[in-house]
């Protein structure tokens, strides 16, 4: 035999060696891992019998690990919706009957009943009925706090156990709750912010199998399973606290003083389209959103439907100066009426008066119908519908909220010449405040139509921004100059016309009234007691930092209803205290120094370093000194402080409470006073 040949033949039997070598190591480990598993499965048994020797089976249970909700937060980082650990309370009948048939339980059902009912604070009765059902399963409750949990399994009753659960809580009650919406009881976002985005705040359930006795105790030696859940992505909104608070402050004050049947306020930064202030009246908590029917719980900012009145004359009035339908000033005759058959339209918003022969300028001042009737008269129904469409009307925005309308227009094959009038001044057409706020601020931007937003980013659970919202532009609707003009004539309107009670010293606000006529339900007609009183506005007119709509639905007051006199006072204080928020002074003269008292120096106040009145431990802060903050300062410093607010009057901070240097639970409320600047 060759060298060749026998060097083959020793690598041929040095394989076959090994591979008997690697095929016995198989067989080792295998019969090791069937020692090993029989001995578990030995043991499961003997566990299994030793339970069933004591009157007590095992069971698998397979539970659904629902993730952690993200939070919604402010701008300013406070928070305005979380979610807590709760628990919920379930019972195996079957099991409780069996031990207490075999006297293993000292105890009735009856008392188990009693028992649970007092530590819940529900009715006994409901409980007793479900612990005779012939199941092995029952809920007694949901989202029980932890402390309530505690007192219940310390009872140690059979069959009796507990499901991690979690619990939605707004920790500003009603602040901007329309606009948040709420969270079922499985966790699911149902309305507002909180549908809109429930996919991405919701998270991605786990899953866990577990064996347990029926004493819900789980079994050391049991084989369980677990996938881990992932927690939801957080949000931060557009919505700014202190702005909010100044919408929330003029809702209640509105409400209040007009026995409406609903306000609407919608505060918005017309040049982006971020929505800084959204709410109405009535109001609820969403914490507890099922004390309060669906109706209260609608969002009116977005889909409230309705023929807005003089406010729209804006629309009208850009759309025929940009066509060249009219100049600023033409003249039109107004003997206080025009007749468009079959009807005859009158000056609502200023008491039917005749007003000669005004500009279109004058006619805006005067919110004349008559005026306006003959603007759209003269820019024609092709172009008016053109304009219509191109200002957003007749479909949704896209707001990233659930629950948007889209608005009615009239279709265009139906529009008569009566129609066309009414339309220019208001009428006929239905739109949301969200639309009409969205164009409106078109025209303070310069002419460009933003998709408004109330999201500003979606960070992870570890912080990271995932996505951050930019402003959107939708479409250029009228060019720069045309929207220049318009901002002129609404400056007007406020600084001499019927928008003057929105006027600020020291800045230029350009604003419009609305007095809509409503429509009567039972006549068809519209009718003459029943109105809509609004005003729209922004400011500074120059560059705008805020636009503002208030919608007051059917006032009852001796103030009578126009818009002007109800809802002007409202838009201009939100402006005003946003403005001064945002450290722009609202009077040519007004100094940066605040006196608390006749005998002060005008020295503005500082913050003063502040001494805890002890070592604050985990989740508590100290409060800061505000002392001569202005609104946005205070806000901030708050926020850092993981600290919520509550500002009242306007300038810089003159009070606090709870005063600085004191320790308490993060998220706690700060009561914040302002003092107007003194003017010399």
């Amino acid at each position: 035999m060759d060298e060749e040949r026998r060097g083959t033949l020793r690598k041929n039997i040095s394989e076959v060696h090994y591979f008997s070598r690697d095929r016995w190591i198989q067989i080792i480990l295998l019969i090791i891992i069937i020692a090993v598993f029989g001995r578990l499965v030995f043991l499961q048994v003997v566990k299994a019998s030793d339970l069933k020797a004591k009157g007590i089976e095992r069971r698998t249970i397979d539970q659904r690990l629902k993730p952690d909700r993200g939070t919604i937060y402010d701008a300013q980082g406070n928070v305005l919706a979380q979610s807590i650990p709760v628990k919920g309370i379930f019972a195996d009948p079957n099991t409780l009957s069996t031990l207490i048939e075999k006297k293993q339980f000292k105890g009735t059902k009856e008392d188990v009943a009693k028992q649970l009912g007092e530590i819940l604070g529900i009715d006994s009765q409901g409980i007793l009925d479900k612990l005779n059902k012939n199941l092995s399963w029952v809920s007694i409750a949901h989202q029980v706090d932890i402390d309530k949990t505690n007192k219940i399994m310390a009872l140690k009753i059979p069959g009796v156990g507990t499901d991690d659960e979690a619990k939605r809580v707004y920790p500003m009650g009603m602040f901007a709750s329309s606009a948040l919406g709420i969270v079922n009881q499985d966790g699911h976002g149902v309305e507002g912010v909180e549908y809109y985005y429930d996919k991405e705040l919701f998270g991605k359930p786990g899953f866990q199998s577990e064996e347990q006795d029926t004493r819900a105790r789980s079994i050391v030696d049991a084989l369980n399973q677990e996938d881990p859940s992932r927690p939801g992505e957080s949000l931060t909104l557009t919505l700014d606290s202190t702005i909010q608070y100044y919408v929330e402050q003029q809702l209640n004050e509105s409400i209040k003083s007009t026995n409406a049947k609903s306000v609407t306020i919608l505060a918005m930064d017309p040049m982006t389209g971020r929505i800084l202030g959204m709410g109405s009246r009535p109001s609820f908590d969403p914490t507890n959103y099922n004390q309060v029917s669906p109706e209260v719980r609608r969002n009116l900012a977005i889909s409230m439907t309705y023929e807005p009145g003089s406010t729209f004359k804006i629309i009208t009035g850009a759309a025929a100066l940009e066509e060249g339908a009219v100049k600023p000033d033409d003249r039109f005759e107004d003997p206080g009426y025009l007749r468009v058959p079959p009807r005859v339209i009158t000056n609502w918003d200023s008491d039917l008066k005749p007003h000669g022969n005004p500009t279109f300028t004058e006619g805006m001042m005067l919110s004349s119908n008559v005026v306006l009737a003959q603007v759209g008269q003269k820019l024609g129904k092709p172009a008016f519908e053109t304009y219509l469409k191109a200002f957003g009307f007749g479909s949704k925005t896209g707001i990233d909220i659930s629950g948007e309308e889209s608005g009615i227009l009239l279709p265009e094959d139906r529009i008569r010449d009566i129609d066309m009038a009414t339309m220019s001044f208001g009428q006929a057409n239905s739109v949301t405040p969200i639309q009409l706020l969205t164009a409106i601020s078109a025209v303070a931007n310069g002419g460009t139509l933003y998709r408004p937003y109330i999201v500003d980013k979606i960070t992870s659970a570890d912080g990271k921004v995932i996505e951050q919202h930019k402003p959107t532009p939708v479409r250029q609707v009228i060019s720069k100059s045309t929207a220049a003009q318009m901002t002129n004539i609404l400056e007007q309107v406020v600084s001499d016309g019927t928008g003057h009670t929105a006027q600020i010293p020291g800045i230029k606000v350009a604003g419009k009234t609305g007095t809509a006529q409503k429509v009567d339900p039972e006549t068809g007609g519209y009718s003459t007691t029943d109105f809509i009183a609004s005003f729209a506005a922004y400011a500074p007119a120059e560059n705008p930092k805020i636009a503002v709509l208030v919608v007051i639905d059917t006032p009852h007051t001796e103030e009578g209803h126009q818009g002007g006199t109800l809802a002007g006072p409202r838009a201009k204080a939100i402006i005003e205290g946003a403005l001064q928020y945002y450290g722009m002074p609202v009077s040519n003269d007004t100094q940066s120094t605040v006196t608390i008292s006749p005998e002060d120096s005008a020295v503005r106040p500082s913050p003063q370093p502040v001494v805890p009145e002890r070592t604050p431990v985990n989740g508590e802060a100290v409060v800061p000194d505000l002392t001569g903050m202005t609104m946005r300062q205070a806000g901030e410093t708050l926020a850092k402080s993981e600290l919520h607010f509550n500002f009242s009057g306007s300038g810089l901070v003159n009070q606090q409470s709870p005063q600085p240097g004191k320790v308490v639970i993060k998220g706690a409320t700060v009561d914040v006073k302002f003092l107007p600047l003194p003017s010399s």
